[in-house]
Formats: structure tokens, C-alpha cells, sequence
């Protein structure tokens, strides 16, 4: 389908590279049986609106790119579901999504300017 831009990382659902929505949900594509998904709605970061994903750049969420589809896929979920924050945390809702190089600061406040961007 020449949709790239969802990683494998480790294949066992721990880290998020690869989450992608099924059926409106982030879920750990690795962990999905293609039959599952047949009928079903699949959205790749490819799906994204790139104007979204403007805030998370600015915070310097993301270095290396590995996690960054995942990355970027949570985070517009959230950001399309700030209601979950009356009893959530962003790092409890990020907490999926593993990263090497940024130490989550830069995601957390990409993910607090991508909610105050829309307000």
C-alpha cells in the first residue's frame, strides 16, 4: 500500500512504534493478526494531519524518529480526547509509547502545547 511510516520496534507490544488506530483505538499493530482487521478500519500515522503534529516538533518531542509514529499517534489521540485528562496524566496515557532519546519531557510537553493549540 506504500504506507511506510509505521515502525516495527520490538514486536511484543511493549514499546509502540507501531500503534496505529483500529476502529478509532490505539493499538500495538504487532499484536493484531492481519485477519482481525479484515472489515475493520485501519489509520497509519500516514492519516495524520501534519499541522497537528507542528506542537510536538516545536517541544522537541522526538529525536531519533524510532518511536516517532507511535509517538505521534497517541498523542493526536489524546489530543482528540482531552476529556480522558480529568483522569488521566499524559505520562499515564503516553506510557504505551518508549523512547530512547528524549526522556518523555519533550513528549509531554509536546503533547500539553498540541492540547493548548487547539483550545
Amino acid at each position: 500500500l506504500g504506507l511506510t511510516g509505521t515502525k516495527e520496534g520490538c514486536g511484543e507490544g511493549e514499546c509502540g512504534a507501531c500503534t496505529v488506530y483500529l476502529d478509532g483505538l490505539p493499538v500495538n499493530s504487532c499484536l493484531i493478526p492481519i485477519y482481525q482487521v479484515r472489515g475493520r478500519r485501519v489509520e497509519t500515522v500516514e492519516s495524520l494531519d501534519p499541522a497537528a503534529l507542528e506542537p510536538l516538533r516545536h517541544a522537541g518531542a522526538t529525536q531519533c524518529g524510532a518511536c516517532t509514529p507511535g509517538v505521534a499517534m497517541t498523542a493526536c489521540w489524546i489530543a482528540d480526547h482531552p476529556e480522558l485528562l480529568r483522569s488521566h496524566t499524559i505520562r499515564e496515557l503516553m506510557s504505551g509509547n518508549l523512547c530512547r532519546c528524549t526522556g518523555y519531557d519533550g513528549i509531554v510537553d509536546g503533547v500539553t502545547a498540541q492540547l493548548e493549540a487547539q483550545a
